[in-house]
Parts: structure tokens; C-alpha cells; sequence
């Protein structure tokens, strides 16, 4: 969801509201889940890179994330969808995990997924697969996506970049060696479910060959 800060310096606008108007980009996503006929969504929300960021961003982006969680999560069970967390996110305040915690709790039934990426990096990740595999007997690409934080997860069809940055910036590495991917100009406080209809239907209409012919 790349673009946030970009959007707000092309206004003249602070950064925060670039994020904020970023949130409302993912409400807009998140209740299309259902009616367009997606099992799971993924979202980059925070890398383990991101806390680099000035002080005050990094404030700006936690003070959101409180927000989101408040008043997103009865919406969430209310429409059946399950939230799921990508990396290390007990790293962050203790009052965030108990937030987190809570909102994983009381939406575990959902029949449709909301992963959310926190303090992730999937070099990270796929260090961390790799020790427990190692612990557990043979490694191998099995036992290794056995251990991945989307385990749990169907396997990643599309992958998406807003922004006009065309790389995966330590994104669900493992996950994409097969998934198509789709980029756009547009900065992610733009995003529509116009835009999503257009990745989806270009990917509807390639052909996946896994390396066959």
C-alpha cells in the first residue's frame, strides 16, 4: 500500500493525513472482500524496515492503527471476515498486542481472511521458517512453508503494488515464486475498487503454467 506520503507532499498536505486517507483506501477494500469473491486479502501495513521513520510518523502510524482497530472491528465480525497477522507484531506497545490480541480472538470464526502484515519482512520470515524446520528434522520447501507466517493461508494468486514502484521490497518472497503481479501508478490513497476490478480482470486473463509449458 505504497504512496501515502507521496500523496500528501503533491497537496501540500502533512504526511498523517496522507496515512489517513490510506485507511480509508483499506475500508473500501476490506468490504469488497465478500461481494467480489475473495477468500483472503493481504496487506503490507508495516515492515520491520518502516521503524527508520521519523519519530513522529512512526506515532502517527501507531495512533491510526489504535483508531482502525476500534472502530473497524465490529464491522469486521459483523461481516465474517478473520483477522490474521503477518510478523513479529508483539514487538510493538503492549497496548497494540492487547488490541491485536483481542481483535484475532473475537474475529477467529470468520470465513473469509483480512492478513495484515505488522513489523514484517519476509527475509525475516523465511530465517525464521527456516531455524524451526531445521529444529523439527529435515529442511525442505515443504517444511519450511509449513513454518512461514501464512501457513495457514491459501496460496498467494496476485500480488499488488500501488505507486509506480515495480519491486517487491521484502514482501512475501517465498510466497510470490509463482503469484502474477500487477503494478500501477496510482498512489494507494487513490486506489479504488475500480482499480482492483482492473488488476483482477488482467489477471483472470493470463495463463499459469508453474514453470510448465
Amino acid at each position: 500500500m505504497d504512496g501515502n506520503g507521496r500523496w500528501a507532499k503533491r497537496r501540500h498536505l502533512p504526511r498523517a493525513l496522507g496515512h489517513q486517507r490510506g485507511v480509508e483506501a483499506v475500508r473500501r477494500l476490506v468490504r469488497a472482500i465478500g461481494p467480489m469473491g475473495i477468500d483472503c486479502l493481504t496487506l503490507y501495513a508495516f515492515s520491520s524496515e518502516n521503524w527508520k521513520r521519523p519519530d513522529e510518523e512512526i506515532s502517527d502510524l501507531m495512533g491510526l492503527m489504535r483508531k482502525f482497530i476500534r472502530s473497524d472491528l465490529p464491522e469486521f465480525i459483523a461481516n465474517d471476515v478473520r483477522l490474521k497477522i503477518l510478523g513479529d507484531y508483539k514487538a510493538m506497545a503492549p497496548d497494540i498486542v492487547e488490541m491485536l490480541e483481542d481483535a484475532l480472538e473475537r474475529t477467529s470464526g470468520g470465513s473469509k481472511t483480512l492478513a495484515v502484515a505488522l513489523n514484517y519482512g519476509s527475509q525475516q520470515e523465511i530465517a525464521r521458517a527456516a531455524a524451526k524446520a531445521a529444529a523439527e528434522g529435515p529442511v525442505t520447501p515443504e517444511t519450511i512453508a509449513a513454518n512461514l507466517d501464512t501457513a495457514d493461508l491459501p496460496p498467494l494468486d496476485l500480488l499488488i503494488r500501488t505507486s509506480g514502484e515495480v519491486r517487491l521490497s521484502n514482501f512475501l518472497l517465498w510466497q510470490a515464486a509463482y503469484a502474477e503481479m500487477w503494478f500501477t501508478d496510482v498512489l494507494w490513497p487513490d486506489f479504488t475498487l475500480a482499480h482492483l476490478e482492473e488488476a483482477l480482470a488482467s489477471f483472470a486473463g493470463r495463463e499459469r503454467r508453474y514453470g510448465g509449458r
